[in-house]
Protein backbone atom coordinates (compact mmCIF):
# COMPACT_ATOMS: atom_id res chain seq x y z
CA UNK A 1 0.00 0.00 0.00
CA UNK A 2 1.16 3.49 -0.77
CA UNK A 3 1.90 6.12 1.66
CA UNK A 4 -1.07 8.22 2.28
CA UNK A 5 0.22 11.74 0.68
CA UNK A 6 -2.88 14.17 1.40
CA UNK A 7 -5.70 13.81 3.94
CA UNK A 8 -8.30 16.19 4.45
CA UNK A 9 -11.03 15.32 6.98
CA UNK A 10 -14.16 16.75 7.14
CA UNK A 11 -13.30 19.92 5.25
CA UNK A 12 -15.89 23.03 5.25
CA UNK A 13 -15.25 26.59 4.47
CA UNK A 14 -17.25 29.53 4.84
CA UNK A 15 -17.01 32.94 3.20
CA UNK A 16 -18.22 35.71 5.15
CA UNK A 17 -18.96 34.04 8.09
CA UNK A 18 -19.14 36.84 10.48
CA UNK A 19 -21.64 38.17 8.41
CA UNK A 20 -25.54 38.50 7.81
CA UNK A 21 -25.47 36.01 4.61
CA UNK A 22 -22.05 33.44 5.02
CA UNK A 23 -21.38 31.45 2.19
CA UNK A 24 -20.79 27.83 2.72
CA UNK A 25 -18.54 26.92 -0.57
CA UNK A 26 -17.08 23.55 0.88
CA UNK A 27 -19.25 21.10 3.19
CA UNK A 28 -18.33 18.14 5.01
CA UNK A 29 -15.43 16.78 2.49
CA UNK A 30 -13.18 14.22 2.98
CA UNK A 31 -10.12 12.75 1.08
CA UNK A 32 -7.45 10.16 1.12
CA UNK A 33 -4.71 10.40 -1.78
CA UNK A 34 -1.96 8.17 -1.83
CA UNK A 35 1.57 8.99 -3.53
CA UNK A 36 0.76 7.87 -7.21
CA UNK A 37 -2.44 8.52 -7.19
CA UNK A 38 -3.31 10.75 -10.29
CA UNK A 39 -7.34 12.10 -8.96
CA UNK A 40 -9.24 14.89 -10.98
CA UNK A 41 -12.06 17.39 -10.39
CA UNK A 42 -14.87 18.34 -12.11
CA UNK A 43 -18.01 19.99 -11.56
CA UNK A 44 -20.41 23.04 -12.40
CA UNK A 45 -19.13 26.29 -12.57
CA UNK A 46 -19.38 28.39 -9.14
CA UNK A 47 -19.54 24.03 -7.69
CA UNK A 48 -16.53 24.60 -4.84
CA UNK A 49 -13.59 22.84 -7.29
CA UNK A 50 -11.51 25.25 -7.11
CA UNK A 51 -12.24 26.02 -3.21
CA UNK A 52 -11.50 22.33 -3.13
CA UNK A 53 -8.54 22.48 -4.01
CA UNK A 54 -7.06 25.50 -2.56
CA UNK A 55 -8.47 24.29 1.12
CA UNK A 56 -6.63 20.93 0.43
CA UNK A 57 -3.22 22.67 -0.77
CA UNK A 58 -2.76 25.31 1.45
CA UNK A 59 -3.65 28.16 -0.96
CA UNK A 60 -6.62 28.62 1.50
CA UNK A 61 -7.43 27.25 5.13
CA UNK A 62 -10.70 25.53 6.25
CA UNK A 63 -13.04 26.78 8.30
CA UNK A 64 -13.27 23.70 9.58
CA UNK A 65 -11.93 20.44 9.51
CA UNK A 66 -8.42 19.04 9.21
CA UNK A 67 -6.11 18.88 6.45
CA UNK A 68 -2.66 16.47 6.70
CA UNK A 69 0.03 16.13 3.88
CA UNK A 70 2.90 13.94 4.07
CA UNK A 71 1.52 13.68 8.00
CA UNK A 72 1.74 17.25 8.95
CA UNK A 73 -1.23 19.17 9.41
CA UNK A 74 -2.11 22.42 7.77
CA UNK A 75 -4.31 24.29 10.41
CA UNK A 76 -1.57 23.97 12.84
CA UNK A 77 1.05 25.91 11.36
CA UNK A 78 1.75 29.15 11.51
CA UNK A 79 1.67 31.70 8.27
CA UNK A 80 5.92 31.32 8.00
CA UNK A 81 5.67 27.80 8.45
CA UNK A 82 3.07 27.14 5.66
CA UNK A 83 4.98 29.11 2.93
CA UNK A 84 7.83 27.18 3.62
CA UNK A 85 6.02 23.88 3.86
CA UNK A 86 4.24 24.96 0.55
CA UNK A 87 7.49 25.23 -1.06
CA UNK A 88 9.58 22.62 0.11
CA UNK A 89 6.03 19.94 -0.79
CA UNK A 90 3.81 21.62 -3.20
CA UNK A 91 3.87 22.04 -6.93
CA UNK A 92 1.54 24.32 -7.96
CA UNK A 93 0.35 24.36 -11.97
CA UNK A 94 -2.60 27.41 -12.98
CA UNK A 95 -4.22 28.19 -15.71
CA UNK A 96 -2.47 31.73 -15.90
CA UNK A 97 1.26 30.66 -16.15
CA UNK A 98 1.82 33.01 -13.41
CA UNK A 99 5.52 33.53 -14.53
CA UNK A 100 7.63 36.99 -13.76
CA UNK A 101 8.04 38.92 -16.45
CA UNK A 102 11.18 41.02 -15.45
CA UNK A 103 12.86 37.33 -14.57
CA UNK A 104 14.11 35.25 -17.40
CA UNK A 105 12.85 31.51 -17.62
CA UNK A 106 16.16 30.70 -15.46
CA UNK A 107 14.98 32.80 -12.45
CA UNK A 108 11.60 32.10 -13.00
CA UNK A 109 11.93 28.11 -12.80
CA UNK A 110 14.26 29.16 -9.44
CA UNK A 111 11.77 31.01 -7.14
CA UNK A 112 10.65 28.23 -5.24
CA UNK A 113 14.60 27.23 -4.28
CA UNK A 114 15.32 30.72 -3.52
CA UNK A 115 12.36 31.09 -1.61
CA UNK A 116 13.90 28.17 0.39
CA UNK A 117 17.28 29.48 0.84
CA UNK A 118 19.08 26.73 -1.25
CA UNK A 119 22.92 27.43 -2.16
CA UNK A 120 22.79 28.96 -5.69
CA UNK A 121 25.03 26.18 -7.14
CA UNK A 122 22.62 24.15 -6.20
CA UNK A 123 19.85 25.92 -7.75
CA UNK A 124 22.23 26.36 -10.88
CA UNK A 125 22.35 22.35 -11.14
CA UNK A 126 18.33 21.48 -10.38
CA UNK A 127 17.10 24.24 -13.01
CA UNK A 128 19.03 22.63 -15.22
CA UNK A 129 18.44 19.36 -14.91
CA UNK A 130 14.10 20.10 -14.65
CA UNK A 131 15.15 22.70 -17.71
CA UNK A 132 16.34 19.53 -19.84
CA UNK A 133 13.90 17.11 -18.72
CA UNK A 134 10.76 19.61 -20.02
CA UNK A 135 12.44 20.82 -22.73
CA UNK A 136 12.94 24.53 -22.06
CA UNK A 137 16.76 24.55 -21.37
CA UNK A 138 17.16 26.51 -24.30
CA UNK A 139 14.73 28.81 -23.26
CA UNK A 140 16.95 29.91 -20.01
CA UNK A 141 18.07 33.25 -20.62
CA UNK A 142 15.03 34.03 -22.51
CA UNK A 143 11.84 36.27 -20.83
CA UNK A 144 8.53 35.20 -20.75
CA UNK A 145 7.52 36.77 -23.13
CA UNK A 146 9.76 36.08 -25.58
CA UNK A 147 8.38 32.16 -25.41
CA UNK A 148 5.11 30.46 -27.06
CA UNK A 149 2.25 29.82 -24.92
CA UNK A 150 3.48 26.02 -24.89
CA UNK A 151 7.09 26.94 -23.58
CA UNK A 152 5.69 29.00 -20.82
CA UNK A 153 3.53 26.48 -19.75
CA UNK A 154 6.35 23.83 -19.69
CA UNK A 155 8.63 26.61 -17.52
CA UNK A 156 5.84 26.87 -14.96
CA UNK A 157 5.88 23.08 -15.14
CA UNK A 158 9.27 23.26 -14.74
CA UNK A 159 9.28 25.57 -11.63
CA UNK A 160 6.71 23.28 -10.16
CA UNK A 161 8.71 20.16 -10.03
CA UNK A 162 11.66 21.82 -9.54
CA UNK A 163 11.66 21.37 -5.85
CA UNK A 164 10.99 17.75 -6.12
CA UNK A 165 7.29 17.49 -5.10
CA UNK A 166 5.56 14.66 -3.73
CA UNK A 167 2.25 16.13 -4.84
CA UNK A 168 1.28 18.84 -7.85
CA UNK A 169 -1.98 20.44 -7.99
CA UNK A 170 -2.96 21.94 -10.96
CA UNK A 171 -6.11 24.09 -11.66
CA UNK A 172 -7.26 24.40 -15.78
CA UNK A 173 -3.49 23.59 -16.45
CA UNK A 174 -4.64 23.42 -20.27
CA UNK A 175 -7.21 26.51 -19.92
CA UNK A 176 -4.65 28.51 -22.04
CA UNK A 177 -3.08 25.72 -23.94
CA UNK A 178 -4.02 24.52 -27.65
CA UNK A 179 -4.98 21.12 -28.39
CA UNK A 180 -1.47 19.82 -29.33
CA UNK A 181 0.30 21.37 -26.14
CA UNK A 182 -2.73 20.21 -24.02
CA UNK A 183 -1.91 16.72 -25.11
CA UNK A 184 1.62 16.90 -24.37
CA UNK A 185 1.17 18.25 -20.95
CA UNK A 186 -0.95 15.25 -19.70
CA UNK A 187 1.25 12.71 -21.37
CA UNK A 188 4.21 14.66 -19.42
CA UNK A 189 1.39 14.45 -15.99
CA UNK A 190 1.06 10.82 -16.90
CA UNK A 191 4.85 9.98 -17.13
CA UNK A 192 5.32 11.94 -14.02
CA UNK A 193 2.96 9.82 -12.38
CA UNK A 194 3.69 6.52 -13.43
CA UNK A 195 7.13 6.97 -13.71
CA UNK A 196 8.37 8.72 -10.86
CA UNK A 197 5.26 8.73 -8.16
CA UNK A 198 4.52 12.33 -8.55
CA UNK A 199 0.83 12.48 -7.24
CA UNK A 200 -1.28 15.06 -9.27
CA UNK A 201 -4.45 16.98 -8.11
CA UNK A 202 -5.92 18.72 -11.08
CA UNK A 203 -9.17 20.58 -11.54
CA UNK A 204 -10.18 20.82 -15.66
CA UNK A 205 -13.86 21.34 -17.10
CA UNK A 206 -12.59 19.34 -19.88
CA UNK A 207 -13.44 15.80 -20.23
CA UNK A 208 -10.59 14.42 -22.36
CA UNK A 209 -8.15 16.30 -20.27
CA UNK A 210 -9.97 14.15 -17.03
CA UNK A 211 -9.35 11.09 -18.49
CA UNK A 212 -5.51 10.48 -18.14
CA UNK A 213 -6.22 10.62 -14.62
CA UNK A 214 -7.15 7.32 -12.54
CA UNK A 215 -10.30 8.84 -10.42
CA UNK A 216 -12.81 11.33 -11.00
CA UNK A 217 -13.97 13.40 -8.24
CA UNK A 218 -17.75 15.35 -8.99
CA UNK A 219 -18.27 18.07 -7.24
CA UNK A 220 -21.46 19.57 -7.01
CA UNK A 221 -22.86 22.56 -4.30
CA UNK A 222 -19.68 22.18 -2.28
CA UNK A 223 -19.76 18.71 -1.63
CA UNK A 224 -18.22 14.99 -3.69
CA UNK A 225 -21.52 13.78 -5.61
CA UNK A 226 -19.63 11.34 -7.61
CA UNK A 227 -16.66 9.33 -7.91
CA UNK A 228 -15.36 7.05 -10.70
CA UNK A 229 -12.09 5.11 -10.90
CA UNK A 230 -10.34 3.83 -14.30
CA UNK A 231 -9.27 0.97 -12.69
CA UNK A 232 -9.21 -1.63 -15.86
CA UNK A 233 -11.08 0.81 -18.22
CA UNK A 234 -8.77 2.14 -21.43
CA UNK A 235 -8.82 5.69 -21.67
CA UNK A 236 -11.77 6.01 -24.12
CA UNK A 237 -13.91 3.56 -21.92
CA UNK A 238 -13.02 5.93 -18.77
CA UNK A 239 -13.77 8.99 -20.79
CA UNK A 240 -17.24 7.71 -21.79
CA UNK A 241 -18.38 7.28 -18.20
CA UNK A 242 -16.75 10.71 -17.29
CA UNK A 243 -18.57 12.40 -19.75
CA UNK A 244 -21.76 10.36 -19.03
CA UNK A 245 -21.35 11.83 -15.32
CA UNK A 246 -21.38 15.28 -16.91
CA UNK A 247 -24.29 14.60 -18.89
CA UNK A 248 -26.40 13.12 -16.05
CA UNK A 249 -25.67 15.95 -14.04
CA UNK A 250 -26.09 18.70 -16.32
CA UNK A 251 -29.71 17.53 -17.39
CA UNK A 252 -30.28 17.68 -13.32
CA UNK A 253 -30.30 21.19 -13.50
CA UNK A 254 -33.11 21.59 -15.94
CA UNK A 255 -34.66 18.98 -12.94
CA UNK A 256 -33.77 20.74 -10.03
Amino acid sequence: MNNEILVAENVTKIYGIDTKNPVTALSDVSLTMYESDFICVMGPSGSGKSTFINNLSTIDIPTKGKVFINGQEVRTMGENEVGKFRYENLGFIFQEFNLLESLTIFENIAVPLTLSHVPLEEVKQRVQVIAKKLGVDELLDKYPSECSGGQRQRASIARALVTNPKLIVADEPTGNLDSKNSHDLLELFKRLNEEEGVSILMVTHDSMIASYSQKLLYIKDGQIAETIERKDLTQKEYFYKIVDVNSTESQKLFID
